[in-house]
């Protein structure tokens, strides 16, 4: 030992004294390299800068990583080792000098890294834009023209499009983003980028930047100061020719303060903004464009749209109507919103009503003031007479604007604050808050967003329902999505605020002794301050009669023990909160209806759970609790629970027989460890009374594994079992509930087949299969059961992942007297989509006989990807390969819209030749990497019959354009016709024979829209 000690230790001595005796020349060997590193990072900087200021470039992510190593040493490790070289004791020197050593090898190492001889940028390959949803435009065609023509002409640089709140600023603008995008596209105009942000009010510097950036495909989120982002946002766009549109623009800003090239004759770029002040537009030296109300024709073919034309069906109503539309002042929003108010009244005596009140909504009313659209707006309003339902629509508005709210966590809230009147279900809950929003859709006080599970307000009928609450009692303090950084001051708290929202801000703290008095308050929304880490003890004490506190993705650590105190609160919303890692005891909160911990960084849950008799919602999916809960036999005692949700089921914890006496639920999801564990508890649930929703997984932790659990959190989350790394054997019989509708199998290397089904499960309308090396075929119609083939002919979704032995997907048996197969030709009868991805054993999708049966013929989707052995997608046994006949085996597919094959290198061919596969609705051909398919045998019309035109819209390929000129098709017509639908790459571009230039995320975006 003592010989291998030795020569270390005098090494590390030896060592310490070279560097203790050369420390100085160390010192000043890293000055030099660190200032000749200096040089070459200005110069690179130099190089890049120049080079971005020609063409459409971008810095290498390489060279990006080697500024960022290159400027931490020069302006932050070398001034620290300055200092440290000022102030070393003599005796530390040698430590020092060891570090300055390994400083030396380092700012070599990254000097060396600085030459690329490969370049600095690369092309910039920008999605041009994205086209915006948008209504019919009424009345504003002069408009547009002129605002056309000041973008097309060379001595306007800024348009500002002007007009009161609802005359239609956005409806045009949207209109001229559009057509200016299909221009681009086309190369018909030279612009290379079209981006839309909207502004708002009050101006939020950091979020603009943010979303400008994004529209060009870079990020500032790294930097948090205002100057910094804009230069480095203004190199960006001084290097493309852009179009700029800014909606709804409320305060003056200059545009160098965000980072915005001021538009010349020079740069070509153009800024195009909506605001309802002049002064605005004029601050910003603007050619304005104003809006004007619509002429008296136009206003009523609109209300007429919106209402419906059979009123014109009701006697003496025409003039009646024509007199309340000119009270609409020719605003279009306020025409709409009106319109909708009344749509479905016939009786003229409430007509006559009707136009009474709104006559006295708008007396005394200053022309192109704000109150010419507010107080029609609010007559929209007061029409809803209902005060639950007028509630719900003001609720809305504590959102920030142009949120995309979600239907489902709107719901929840109106009937946990008692808003909607309680129901008997969750079932009935949804069924009436929906019924709700579609009112105030159909009233169209409210818009459905782009997804359509969320709803969304004009800004208008936001600032209307503010103004509505912004007095009196009941009143409401919103300050959402503005970047509030502190609080609001205590004065602000007064006593009779109803509802505060400050969502979406970046405060981070509440003083000590901010202690509002505020006795009215029933909701109190903090949701999104991302930076909040804690609440003061003193701060929710004078809060009596608040029922919703939502905390929501925040970086709260602690809650105060002041929250026992909230004795009406009904709901504490704490989803995502990942700092989160005490709670007090909630025992005292009997009101509590709805606990939401959903993703809390929760070790422990919170004492007292099982005393919450009134609880109808808990979320428990914390990852990283690991203690049971509620303690095991008093889960039952919540007889109210509707939803419960967790993470992690421990044996001891929930048993089948407990969750079966909760009569009241609805809606179960959570994993368990062990599949015994599982077994147990399905089967006694069995039993019993089922939830009508359920998620239950097995085994299984990977994070990307819990994706399943998180995908289906909405109502239409089906009856659902995900079995992850699971030994399914003849020891452990798998049970599974009789109503299943969706089972995943997961890395399940144990299983060979379906025959792991022991009961018709006719309800069963998704299968995946996923990682299961064991699987080598999933239907063998030599073993399988009748009841296999009964769960396959209920089928409508099928997908097989990974699964390396799979050799066939339908193993079809010939028997010894006949060469006939034991087919059955109702397989798969009602299966719609398929999916097959990274099976290389896999030579064959289908075997013929399937297809000449009654099976497939509702499939809709084919996608086979990645299965490096794949030869064939029709197979055929040898025999019939050398029975060539003259007449074509038809192969009908009535209703496949979508055939995508993907790097599939071995594959030579669909189907063998002679055999055609017709395929009326066949909407999209998607193949990429497959270079030895040179013939396409489909025929795309009926049997026997061309058709001048077919459904055909996209075809697509990744091989190179030649690919497309040798290519055979059944029909060598069809190559003619279908030419201008080709789609196919150059390079890392989609080359579109239409639109030329099409990037692959916009062909992304926009290939599967038909299928609606």
């Amino acid at each position: 030992m003592e010989s291998i000690i030795g020569p270390v230790v005098g090494s590390v001595v030896g060592e310490h004294v070279d560097c203790h005796r050369n420390f100085q020349n160390d010192v000043d060997d890293l000055r030099k390299r660190v200032a000749v590193l200096k040089r070459r990072r200005n110069d690179v900087d130099d190089r890049v800068a120049e080079l971005l200021r020609v063409d459409e470039k971008k810095v290498k992510e390489e060279v990006q990583g080697w500024l960022e190593d290159a400027r931490k040493v020069i302006e932050i490790e070398m001034p620290d080792i300055e200092e440290q070289v000022q102030n070393v004791s003599y005796l530390s020197r040698g430590n020092l000098g060891r570090r300055v050593r390994q400083k030396i090898q380092e700012v070599r190492e990254i000097y060396d890294r600085g030459s690329f001889p490969q370049g600095l940028v690369i092309e910039r390959s920008l999605t041009i834009g994205v086209p915006l949803p948008t209504e019919n435009m009424v009345g504003e065609v002069n408009v547009k023209e002129k605002i056309w023509q000041y973008l097309m002409s060379r001595e306007v640089g800024i348009i500002g499009v002007c007009g009161i709140g609802g005359v239609g600023k956005t409806t045009v603008v949207k209109h001229i983003h559009n057509e200016l995008l299909t221009k681009v596209k086309a190369k018909a105009i030279e612009f290379k980028k079209v981006v839309w942000v909207t502004v708002s009010h009050p101006l939020n510097v950091f979020r603009l930047q943010d979303e400008i950036a994004g529209e060009m495909e870079e990020t500032l989120r790294d930097s948090w100061d205002e100057l910094h982002r804009a230069s480095r946002l203004m190199e960006v766009m001084k290097t493309v020719k852009y179009v700029l549109f800014l909606d709804d623009v409320w305060d003056k800003f200059t545009l160098h303060r965000i980072g915005i090239p001021e538009p010349t004759m020079e740069n070509g770029c153009k800024i195009v903004i909506t605001s309802r002040s002049i002064d605005v537009c004029n601050y910003l030296r603007c050619q304005v464009v104003k809006v004007p109300p619509l002429p008296e024709e136009e206003s009523l073919n609109l209300f007429l749209d919106k209402v419906g034309q059979d009123v014109l069906r009701i006697p003496k109503l025409e003039e009646i109507l024509k007199l309340m539309v000119a009270e609409c002042g020719g605003l279009p929003l306020a025409i709409v919103v009106i319109a909708g108010s009344m749509r479905g009244v016939e009786d003229i005596f409430e007509w006559r009503n009707a136009l009474r009140e709104l006559r006295q909504c708008v007396v005394d009313t200053e022309k192109d003031s704000e109150d010419e659209i507010f107080k029609r707006l609010k007559f929209s309003y007061d029409r809803l007479s209902n005060s639950s339902i007028q509630e719900c629509f003001l609720y809305c508005s504590l959102h920030p604007d142009d949120w995309e709210i979600g239907r489902k966590e709107l719901i929840e809230a109106w009937f946990c604050e008692g808003i909607v009147e309680k129901l008997g279900s969750r079932r009935e809950m949804h069924d009436k808050g929906n019924a709700i929003l579609n009112r105030l859709l159909n009233c169209c006080l409210l818009e459905e967003a782009y997804d359509k599970a969320c709803v969304k307000m004009h800004d208008v009928v936001r600032d209307m329902a503010l103004r509505i609450k912004s007095t009196g009692p009941g009143r409401f303090m919103v300050k959402a999505g503005i970047r509030l950084t502190k609080i609001p001051d205590e004065d602000e708290w007064n006593g009779d605020l109803n509802k505060v929202s400050l969502m979406n801000n970046v405060i981070s703290f509440i003083p000590q002794n901010l202690s509002p008095k505020c006795l009215m308050l029933s909701t109190l929304i903090l949701e999104g301050n991302k930076g909040l880490r804690q609440i003061s003890e003193c701060f929710l004490a004078n809060m009596p009669q608040l029922k919703l506190l939502n905390i929501s993705r925040t970086g709260i650590e602690v809650l105060p023990d002041s929250i026992c105190n909230l004795e009406n609160l009904t709901a504490l919303i704490l989803r995502g909160c990942w700092s989160l890692k005490r709670m007090p005891s909630l025992s005292n909160l009997k009101a509590l209806k709805k606990l939401d911990l959903g993703g809390a960084g929760l070790h422990e849950a919170p004492e007292g759970i099982e005393m919450l008799e009134n609880l109808e919602y808990l979320d428990l999916f914390c990852p990283n609790l690991w203690v049971p809960v509620p303690p095991r036999g008093k889960i039952n005692k919540l007889f109210c629970l509707q939803y419960l949700r967790k993470h992690r089921i421990f044996p001891t914890e929930i048993k089948g027989e407990e969750v079966a006496r909760l009569k009241m639920l609805e809606w179960f999801e959570g994993r368990f460890d062990w599949l015994k564990d599982y077994n147990s508890f399905v089967s006694k649930l069995n039993h019993f009374r089922r939830p009508s929703h359920y998620c239950i997984k097995v085994g299984g932790t990977d994070k990307d594994k819990e994706r399943h659990l998180w995908k289906f959190n909405n109502n239409d989350l089906p009856k659902q079992v995900i079995l992850s790394r699971c030994e399914i054997g003849e020891e452990d019989e798998l049970v599974l509930p009789d109503d299943l509708q969706d089972l995943r199998i997961e890395d399940c290397n144990t299983v060979s087949d379906i025959s792991i089904f022991q009961k018709d499960f006719t309800q069963l309308r998704t299968c995946a299969l996923e990682g299961c090396r064991g699987i080598g075929c999933v239907v063998s119609l030599s073993s399988s059961s009748s009841t296999s083939l009964t769960v396959m002919n209920n089928l409508e979704v099928l997908t097989l992942e990974r699964l390396f032995s799979l050799r066939d997907v339908v193993k079809v048996e010939k028997t010894r007297s006949s060469l006939a197969p034991t087919i059955s030709p109702h397989i798969f009868p009602n299966l719609k989509q398929l999916r097959v991805c990274n099976c290389s054993k896999l030579k064959k999708l289908f075997p013929c006989e399937l297809l000449q049966g009654q099976g497939l013929q509702n499939l809709e989707f084919i996608e086979v990807s990645h299965c490096w052995g794949m030869e064939e997608i029709i197979g055929w046994e040898e025999e019939e390969e050398g029975n060539q006949t003259t007449i074509p085996i038809l192969i009908i597919l009535p209703k496949l819209r979508i055939l995508k094959l993907e790097s599939l290198p071995e594959l030579k061919r669909i189907c063998l030749e002679g055999r055609v596969m017709v395929c009326e609705s066949l909407k999209s051909i998607n193949i990429y990497l497959c270079s030895k398919v040179k013939r396409i045998p489909l025929c795309l019309g009926r049997a026997n019959v061309q058709p001048s035109l077919p459904a055909i819209k996209y075809i697509s390929i990744f091989n190179p354009k030649e690919w497309w000129e040798p290519l055979e098709w059944e029909n060598p017509d069809d190559k003619i016709v279908l030419l201008p639908f080709l789609q196919y790459t150059h390079g890392d571009t989609w080359v579109d024979i239409k639109y030329q230039s099409v990037s692959a995320f916009e062909f992304a975006s926009t290939s599967f829209n038909y299928l609606d």
